[in-house]
């Protein structure tokens, strides 16, 4: 069964720091990318970053850049998405997907989705 867990996700004041983590089981994780999206109160689902099969290649939005690392483990079958200086406009729920192209660029065809972890950045 193709599964995707996220967890870390919390209510963190403006400023602080999260660790996303999205454990994959039921596909061979280390031949696709992986994405990180998000999707705000009234807002459409965005990507965020994204990483290739090898971790060669890493793509962020705007948003992200500077902020946000992305990181995978192909020996434990686990992406990462450390956040840093959050604020509260990064305040959604975010969601781990799989590509299996293997690219992990935005626009990638990203098909397996879990289920989302809530972030709230407030004071």
């Amino acid at each position: 069964q193709v599964q995707l867990v996220e967890s870390g996700g919390g209510l963190v004041q403006p400023g602080g720091s999260l660790r996303l983590s999205c454990a994959a089981s039921g596909f061979r994780f280390s031949t696709y990318a992986m994405g990180w999206f998000r999707q705000g109160p009234g807002k459409e689902r965005e990507f965020v970053a994204g990483i290739s099969r090898s971790g060669g290649g890493i793509y962020y939005a705007d948003s992200a850049k500077g902020r946000f690392t992305i990181s995978r483990d192909n020996a434990k079958n686990t992406v990462f998405l450390q956040m840093n200086r959050l604020k509260p406009e990064d305040t959604a729920l975010y969601y781990c997907a799989a590509d299996a192209t293997g690219w992990g660029y935005p626009g990638s065809p990203f098909n397996v989705w879990g289920q989302g972890t809530q972030v709230t950045i407030s004071s």
